[in-house]
């Protein structure tokens, strides 16, 4: 997904995960992760505009290593694309191990697309 591996983008957000977000396997639900991704790329698109954004899709959804309790996970996102209503960006998720603070290992990667709305949630322009 990413054009530079070296460079993740920007970063929009940082958590520590935490023994609630735990699956029976031990490691940290996928659902926790994706919600964070969410959020994050949501911050992205509202870089362009200050609108209500919402997310209309989310491609290339690849879980690439486990997330462990304790995890300090950073999500960062890059623009992709905007177009007349919305704004395409690319997240890629990082995890600086609890047990192993300078191990740094590439997580997720995703591409979500959102689209700016009005009140009655129809899609707007981004820029106008």
């Amino acid at each position: 997904m990413s054009d530079q591996p070296n460079d993740p983008g920007q970063l929009a957000i940082r958590v520590s995960m935490l023994p609630r977000d735990t699956n029976p396997g031990g490691t940290i639900f996928g659902g926790v992760i994706l919600s964070h991704l969410d959020q994050a790329g949501g911050i992205e698109a509202r870089k362009h505009a200050d609108k209500l954004f919402v997310t209309v899709a989310m491609r290339g959804v690849e879980f690439i290593a486990p997330v462990f309790v304790g995890d300090v996970v950073s999500f960062y996102t890059r623009t992709i694309r905007i177009g007349r209503t919305s704004v395409t960006v690319g997240i890629i998720v990082e995890a600086m191990r609890y047990h192993n603070s300078n191990e740094v290992v590439r997580v997720m990667e995703a591409e979500a697309i959102y689209v700016a709305v009005d009140d009655q949630r129809k899609p707007i322009p981004v820029k106008e």
